[in-house]
């Protein structure tokens, strides 16, 4: 009932070449997209929605974007992250205020969260909201930057500090969520130029002495942090789906121009350079797609803790699109450099995905240190034995009988009984993966302790490994159950699983193996001074080799 006329609309009414040329979507697309019901998607039918699960909106955000992300960046940032904190936690109140208007489009929603000193650095925020004398507003200051819909929406959820009493009965700054109309004196500044996505408006946004009332609070006051975090793990999550939807489209051009052009007598698809970029481009988004997949349905199983897979999705599809675009454009030379393909505005558009919701270097910093808090857990409990040998001999008998069993794969997780027979040896693969993994943790916590969080090259490994372990365990799960299935296509899945569990297996172990290689940590030492030198130097301090 969705799917089809959201596919009608973009094959018959949309130009995303058009639409850029203009830098803005036209009123007839608004209204096209208001009558299909987009603008509400997981907003109950109660509130004027479609009442969509997650599976379902990820569903509609592959067709979407396999169109034009810029489009897909203006209805994500109204309901996926605009009002999705309306969603998660606002009061019944609220959702009958706010919900009807937003779920039909009648009104657009944003989200304000970066400012220009604080980036990726949520409680590094300096915007704030101090309570008025008479208890009933909010008298909010500050601005914001980047925001996408920041132009031209009518609502705002917007975090500040707030002074909030702690236990101890002192004063402190938290961050707090707001619902601010624009109404109440917001303004935005002019429409921001951008490298691409110019479906979407992209402005500052000015909170001057705005007074919103204590109603209009989102979640409890002091709890904005959580409040942001969990709204951003649903904004990445629909990013993966998105992503999945664009590189499907690339790697469509990519094979219709492959099979169709003649190079030096033969066609395109018929030379094993070309045959290698369409494979690696397919595992990809086989990847990128069974990521998205797992998630929704983690999500709609009830599951509340995704924030680590979420991550880890939202990294994974981001550059893994990045990757197919360009690899798109490379196989349409110089015909997919021009403008009339598409493929230019798909390398432009996809480019902020790295950086949206949490750039991602600091989500690699999030995985790692993440995957290490239960080690970390653990290696305190040991270290406070050791202190009393003999109160505690049994703890640390089982500790290094642990070590013994683990250092020899008997510990090792067994999947065999959820994986396929036919992928058997690559379940035993991911086991392993998984206690080499758990023993690096425990190697750089011992050796750098509470200084591993400034050791960031280590940490970048450690988390490419923890991807690729998720990579494993998706792939492995999606190609058992086609297997089982007997679905149409589970040969050529069969052998996507096999290369894609084959190469993650290398990168994982050259990932581990370089967290205790000195020839790697003396790299590691050289890349610290190079940057030192050139940072100190702002710029290059070599000589010219004309000189």
């Amino acid at each position: 009932m969705v799917t089809e006329p959201v596919l009608k609309l973009y094959a018959n009414e949309y130009d995303p070449l058009k639409v850029e040329d203009n830098n803005k979507l036209e009123d007839k697309h608004l209204q096209l997209l208001k009558d299909i019901g987009i603008f509400g998607i997981q907003v109950s039918q109660e509130h004027g929605g479609m009442d969509c699960n997650n599976t379902q909106y990820a569903r509609l955000a592959e067709l979407t974007c396999g169109n034009d992300l810029g489009i897909s960046v203006f209805l994500g940032a109204h309901q996926s992250i605009g009002y999705k904190g309306l969603l998660l936690y606002g009061s019944k109140e609220q959702k009958d205020k706010y919900l009807p208007q937003l779920a039909t489009g009648e009104k657009l929603a944003c989200f304000c969260l970066t400012e220009p000193s604080a980036g990726s650095d949520a409680g590094g925020i300096k915007s704030r909201a101090v309570l008025s004398e008479d208890g009933k507003h909010w008298i909010l200051n500050g601005g914001k930057t980047y925001i996408s819909n920041g132009g031209i929406a009518d609502y705002f959820t917007v975090f500040a500090q707030t002074a909030v009493k702690s236990s101890s009965g002192e004063m402190k700054d938290k961050v707090t969520a707001f619902l601010v109309s624009r109404t109440t004196g917001v303004t935005s500044g002019p429409k921001m130029a951008k490298m691409g996505i110019n479906a979407s408006n992209t402005t500052e946004v000015y909170f001057d002495n705005v007074k919103v009332p204590v109603e209009d609070v989102i979640g409890s006051v002091g709890d904005g942090f959580k409040v942001a975090m969990n709204i951003l793990n649903n904004g990445r999550y629909g990013m993966c789906c998105a992503l999945s939807g664009t590189m499907k489209r690339a790697i469509e051009i990519a094979s219709a121009h492959a099979n169709n052009r003649t190079q030096f007598g033969n066609k395109l698809a018929s030379y094993t350079g070309i045959q290698e970029k369409i494979a690696r481009m397919s595992m990809l988004h086989y990847t990128t797609q069974s990521m998205a997949y797992m998630l929704s349905g983690l999500m709609d199983s009830g599951m509340k803790d995704y924030q680590l897979e979420a991550a880890i999705s939202k990294v994974y599809a981001s550059e893994a699109a990045s990757y197919v675009v360009d690899e798109c454009l490379q196989i349409l030379g110089g015909m997919g450099y021009m403008r009339e393909t598409g493929v230019e505005k798909m390398v432009r558009d996809v480019r902020i995905f790295r950086i949206f919701e949490g750039t991602n270097e600091i989500l690699r910093l999030f995985v790692a240190l993440t995957g290490m808090q239960s080690a970390g857990g653990h290696l305190k409990e040991i270290q406070r034995a050791l202190k009393q040998p003999v109160a505690n001999l049994g703890m640390i008998f089982n500790e290094g009988t642990r070590r013994i069993r683990r250092s020899v794969g008997l510990d090792a997780p067994d999947l065999s009984e959820f994986v396929h027979s036919e992928f058997q040896q690559e379940a035993q693969q991911l086991s392993k993966n998984i206690i080499a993994f758990s023993s690096a943790v425990e190697h750089l916590l011992i050796k750098y302790t509470r200084d591993i969080i400034h050791e960031q090259i280590l940490l970048n490994r450690l988390a490419n490994a923890t991807i690729d372990i998720y990579t494993m365990l998706v792939v492995l799960s999606r190609v058992t159950r086609a297997l089982n299935k007997n679905i149409s296509s589970a040969d050529i899945e069969k052998n996507m699983a096999r290369v894609i569990c084959s190469e993650a297996n290398l990168r994982i172990d050259r990932n581990l193996r370089s967290l205790r290689s000195s020839d790697a940590l003396r790299n590691d030492e050289g890349y610290r001074t190079i940057a030192k030198d050139v940072l100190t130097n702002n710029g290059i301090v070599h000589s010219h080799p004309l000189d």
